[in-house]
């Protein structure tokens, strides 16, 4: 088994606040790498459901995250009884972050640190 991150891919379909251009190329670059990974609709309209899949996708295995901020994200698996996994997993910012940087970050096998938009850290984890 591989020690890489999963990688999930958020389309933010229905707030529209990504650059499409950046949504599609990060998805195109991952539909044509033939690595694995999820990809969903829109976590903030899956979190609102509290959909069980989101418990899956926070099982606690690594995991990078394209979508937006990093502490909505994180709020959203929390708002939804499936928090994120502090020391496992990375957001990344497809409001903030060029298509390049993304790309470049699910491409590594290992999670970032020093990625400015997001590695999950105690400090911002969401408090009960």
């Amino acid at each position: 088994m591989s020690d890489a991150p999963r990688i999930l891919y958020c389309h933010c379909q229905y707030a529209q606040v990504v650059p499409p251009d950046v949504k599609q190329s990060v998805l195109k670059h991952l539909s044509d790498s033939g690595v694995a990974f999820d990809a969903v609709a829109d976590l903030c309209e899956m979190s609102a459901r509290k959909d069980p899949a989101l418990k899956r996708l926070a099982d606690g295995s690594p995991v990078k995250i394209a979508a937006c901020f990093p502490r909505a994200v994180k709020w959203l698996f929390h708002q939804s009884g499936a928090p994120l996994p502090t020391a496992q997993a990375e957001v990344l910012n497809m409001r903030t972050l060029t298509a390049a940087d993304i790309i470049a970050s699910l491409t590594r096998p290992e999670l970032n640190p020093n990625l400015p938009s997001g590695k999950s850290t105690a400090s911002d984890a969401p408090s009960q």
